[in-house]
């Protein structure tokens, strides 16, 4: 019988998914990662006319749609000030293909991908599925990643480091002097630092910063989607940018694997991204009401909480048995340890729910530790 291969066996079910399958049917999940807003209704109007007229019945170009990659570009420019040539992106399906097409297109067996820990499950999962090394660094006390740490953890088998930012699954977001320096360790260490940043656009103190403006060599590779930013979860599309050699080289793991990213999100996309952005002001704002609603139920309870400054996640301290006691009562929380073993002794709470729910979930919690101490 043919066994099964290592790369698979190396990995398992993520955390979060045993936490939603432990739960009941009437819970309230603080555990997904998914805005509960609709997709804006222009993106999903393009999408609609781009299938009735005909346009997305057969494949597109591998790295997507002419437009939609000149909308990508253009969005870096508008945003950042950074000039991207639109041939030097990838649409893809989800952040999720962008990050494994990275790794696998930068990571030989053995080799080394540095990442914070906690962060997000993908890393360690994906580093492993390209046969790398993972190497997860602690965070400091406010969860955000120093790069003296990063620095110190690179060896002559280092491969990628990556950078999250606003941070999932902790709520930070890393400061343009911690930027600067991210991009100036991969310029002088000849190591690809792998930005992913897709929760660029939901900051509620300071700004985002790429360390893909302040890099002196093509040693960094953006990953990013409309997954967060736009409410589209569901559609699959995010993207890559890098340098024209890098992204030849993830085009080619990206052509035999996917071929192309869907047609209609493709539309949607570029509709997203070029139309009205009022959508994603209304979402964040919303996001940011819920975060402070969020971090005064937690202290009320006890517990103690770096207060996040992006995202949708907070990631408080908490007792052991708390996150059993709390699904217990009917509320999913994720355990710290999914995301790294620095994360034991913490959960992670999304706030991408509506407030009544999360009001009464903050009433569960508090009754909950209050059981556990």
């Amino acid at each position: 019988m043919t066994e099964f291969a290592t790369r698979v066996e190396n990995v398992s079910i993520s955390g979060i998914r045993e936490v939603f399958e432990a739960a009941g049917d009437e819970a309230i999940n603080l555990g997904i990662g998914q805005p509960d807003f609709p997709t804006p209704a222009h993106a999903r109007r393009a999408a609609v006319e781009a299938i009735e007229s005909g346009q997305t019945d057969a494949y597109t170009s591998n790295k997507g749609i002419p437009q939609l990659r000149e909308a990508i570009a253009a969005k870096y420019d508008r945003d950042y000030g950074i000039e991207v040539d639109p041939g030097n992106t990838i649409a893809t399906s989800g952040g999720s293909e962008a990050l494994h097409l990275a790794l696998e297109a930068h990571v030989d067996p053995n080799q080394e991908v540095i990442f914070p820990d906690p962060g997000f499950v993908s890393y360690d999962a994906l580093t492993r599925i390209a046969g790398g090394t993972p190497k997860p660094v602690s965070l400091r006390d406010d969860l955000t990643l120093d790069p003296a740490a990063v620095e110190d953890a690179i060896t002559e088998e280092t491969a990628v480091f990556i950078v999250n930012s606003p941070a999932n699954p902790t709520g930070a977001v890393q400061s343009e002097a911690d930027m600067r320096e991210f991009a100036r360790i991969a310029d002088e260490h000849d190591v690809l630092c792998i930005s992913d940043e897709v929760y660029e656009h939901i900051v509620f103190e300071g700004e985002h910063h790429s360390p893909l403006k302040f890099a002196e060599t093509d040693n960094v590779v953006v990953v990013s989607a409309c997954s967060k930013t736009y409410s589209m979860t569901g559609w699959r599309l995010g993207w890559l940018v890098g340098s024209g050699d890098r992204i030849d080289r993830m085009l080619r793991v990206h052509q035999y694997a996917q071929a192309c990213a869907s047609a209609p999100a493709q539309f949607a996309a570029e509709a997203a991204l070029t139309g009205p952005q009022e959508p994603v002001a209304e979402m964040v704002g919303a996001f940011e009401e819920r975060r402070d609603v969020v971090v005064d139920g937690l202290e009320d309870a006890g517990l103690e909480v770096p207060t996040p400054s992006g995202a949708f996640y907070a990631m408080p301290k908490v007792p052991e048995g708390w996150c059993d006691e709390v699904l217990d009562r009917g509320v999913v929380a994720v355990p710290g340890e999914a995301f790294g073993s620095n994360g034991e002794g913490y959960a992670r709470l999304s706030y991408a729910t509506g407030m009544e729910e999360l009001k009464a979930a903050l009433e569960i919690i508090d009754s909950a530790t209050a059981a556990v101490r």
